[in-house]
């Protein structure tokens, strides 16, 4: 059980957190490329950190893949959820999860359980801390040598927010992922947040030299952001022909840049 805690921000919206955003149109479409490049990552019998796990989505998945995860997230209410989905999976997973509530800025607390054969955070976990070269610094104590760190970030140029919201007039949030000291978030029942979108060259230099940046690639490209879903969801064929095309743009230099997401895959050096 998830021992109660000071409440999150992300409390506000873990009941319906799968409702509107893990089950919509969108969800699936960029949660299915994050874990094509999860599975390329970890294998079978590796030992794994999941950052910000929310309602154990992507921990559950790696479990299946018999993967063993460590999952830990902020809000007591998001482990509530997440705990019914493990429940729901223990009979058939060939891996494991387990839950912490321990926030990205506390992941030093997690040394007993190192280490780790590789860490990951989904869906703009990261963007949401003040203190990244922190967290770099404590995944490089938690981490074996030569594993795999995948963080999936909001990128700082989405295509498809700029386009939606200049034909909207509305060019503040068109822009809005350039502005350098990032923007407030409002998630509901008056909870906020402050969002960075930090670029890939600072998210460099802050994980060096302990982590070399081994790939990028883009989530999101041709999809849209999950914000869209009402309208995504009325062109369906619309959205699978997004699909296909993130297969060939996502790893492409520059364009893959201009995705929703962007994936960043270090690797954990030995020096």
């Amino acid at each position: 059980m998830v021992p109660p805690a000071a409440s999150s921000p992300f409390d506000a919206i873990a009941e319906r957190y799968d409702e509107t955003f893990t089950s919509s149109t969108v969800g699936q479409a960029q949660r299915a490329a994050v874990w094509r490049e999860l599975k390329k990552t970890f294998r079978e019998g590796d030992r794994v950190l999941d950052i910000g796990c929310g309602t154990g989505v992507d921990a559950c998945f790696l479990a299946d893949h018999g993967v063993d995860v460590v999952a830990c997230d902020s809000s007591a209410r998001m482990l509530s959820v997440a705990e019914r989905r493990i429940a729901s999976l223990a009979q058939r997973a060939r891996g494991s999860v387990q839950l912490r509530q321990v926030p990205a800025e506390r992941i030093a607390t997690l040394r007993k359980d190192m280490p780790f054969d590789g860490a990951f955070s989904n869906f703009g976990a990261v963007n949401c801390l003040e203190a990244i070269p922190q967290l770099a610094r404590d995944l490089a104590v938690l981490l074996k040598p030569g594993a795999s760190l995948s963080l999936c970030l909001l990128g700082p140029f989405c295509l498809w927010e700029i386009a939606w919201y200049l034909l909207r007039g509305k060019r503040g949030k068109a822009f809005r992922r350039i502005h350098r000291g990032g923007v407030e978030a409002r998630l509901g029942d008056g909870a906020i947040v402050h969002v960075r979108y930090p670029r890939v060259r600072a998210m460099k230099r802050m994980f060096a030299p302990e982590f070399r940046l081994r790939a990028i690639t883009g989530v999101g490209v041709m999809v849209p952001p999950s914000y869209l879903e009402a309208w995504a969801s009325g062109f369906p064929r619309a959205i699978k022909l997004g699909v296909h095309a993130d297969l060939l743009l996502s790893h492409c230099p520059g364009v893959r840049m201009l995705a929703d997401h962007v994936v960043l895959k270090f690797e954990r050096t030995t020096s």
